[in-house]
């Protein structure tokens, strides 16, 4: 069975009966139906919660200062021509301190004909920017317009994305070790044993090495998670990335005991979140079922029914989201607890994020379109 850190609550009181709590909805924008789209956030070790969005070609970046409670106005951070936007695409950000880094795909002709990965960066909470640097060492290698991004306890950021340099899609990678200012020579993720990985599946990336001390431990450990092609089937598989004697070295596993077999992109890549003791839970879809497993070869548990999950790691365990349909119902669960519970009526591509390490409450972000606009919303959510 799958290895879950057992907490306090769990303790005192029977764990199906600990609802999450959650706040009031906060309207971020609302704009026509060219936008805004694809919320993407992250939480600051200093608590500042910080959010970009798409809207045409230009990112917007909006923060909050008291716990999700109001969120400042959104204001234009850059423009990117041809903006890859819908269906996972879309900015990503990371925080640290006061410094952010926000990355996005674009190009001269769009539409997946070209599109490079670049970043943007602001030394002060987002009140101006710098860039963009251009990731992708190959030109026009990350037109499919999907990638990820996360940060470490040190202050190092790592870009992973679909990458199309070999006319076949493969996962690499690239870090950056001064705020985005420069990035690494890209380095080759996974690549299929076939032809391609999924190839319209957002991956996801995660670092590990933060402890509740604030220090790292030795060799920290960047995990990714993305959609493969192998045999017919398109299941998730984690790939752990180390660097050893100056060198990369990768090993990569499949998630769940079963395969779905499947001759189509389900557009739908998972996410993955790491604990204060190095334990990553993932979540993903397989059919019209959301699994979770850790990486500790334990089995794949059953948490709901939908797609597009999501999950982020707090004190008092994983907490997933994922909705019902595309659009539909987004649903929000405690992964060490039986309880799952409604968050939204209608909602798309919803994510949820959390202070790292000590973060005890988790704030949810999701696009909503109704009457031919187009809405983000965000709701602070916890166990306090």
């Amino acid at each position: 069975m799958l290895r879950f850190l057992v907490v306090a609550t769990c303790v005192a009181f029977s764990c199906h009966s600990i609802p999450v709590s959650a706040d009031e909805a906060i309207l971020i924008a609302s704009v026509d139906s060219n936008g805004p789209k694809q919320p993407q956030a992250a939480v600051s070790s200093n608590g500042v919660v910080h959010v970009v969005f798409g809207s045409g070609d230009e990112v917007s970046h909006c923060s909050s200062s008291d716990n999700g409670k109001s969120f400042s106005k959104p204001s234009v951070a850059f423009r990117v021509s041809n903006l890859s936007l819908g269906m996972r695409r879309g900015p990503r950000i990371t925080a640290f301190g006061d410094s952010l880094i926000v990355t996005a795909i674009g190009g001269k002709q769009g539409k997946g004909r070209d599109g490079d990965l670049l970043a943007w960066r602001s030394d002060d909470l987002g009140r101006s920017w710098k860039g963009p640097v251009q990731v992708n060492d190959s030109k026009d290698s990350a037109r499919e317009g999907l990638h990820a991004m996360t940060v470490s306890s040190k202050g190092e950021s790592w870009c992973t994305w679909l990458d199309l340099r070999n006319q076949r899609t493969e996962l690499y990678g690239s870090k950056t070790s001064d705020g985005g200012a420069s990035w690494s020579a890209n380095q080759l993720v996974y690549s299929s044993p076939e032809k391609s990985i999924c190839e319209c599946c957002h991956p996801s990336i995660a670092v590990q090495g933060a402890t509740p001390s604030g220090a790292t431990l030795a060799g920290e450990t960047v995990q990714v998670l993305f959609r493969n092609s192998l045999a017919g089937n398109r299941d998730m598989y984690l790939t752990s990335v180390e660097q050893v004697n100056g060198k990369i070295k990768t090993n990569s596993i499949q998630l769940g005991k079963e395969n779905w077999k499947l001759n189509a992109c389900p557009m739908d890549g998972g996410m993955l979140a790491i604990d204060a003791n190095g334990l990553v839970s993932t979540v993903w879809r397989r059919g019209r079922e959301i699994y979770t497993a850790a990486n500790d070869g334990g089995d794949e548990q059953l948490i709901g029914i939908g797609e597009q999950p999501w999950i982020t790691s707090t004190k008092d365990g994983p907490i997933a989201v994922w909705t019902k349909r595309r659009d539909g119902e987004l649903m929000m669960k405690n992964i060490l607890n039986e309880y799952e519970q409604s968050i939204a009526p209608t909602a798309r591509d919803a994510v949820i994020v959390a202070e790292p390490v000590k973060g005890k409450t988790a704030f949810v972000f999701w696009e909503q379109n109704d009457g031919g606009r187009s809405s983000v919303f965000a709701k602070a959510v916890g166990t306090q």
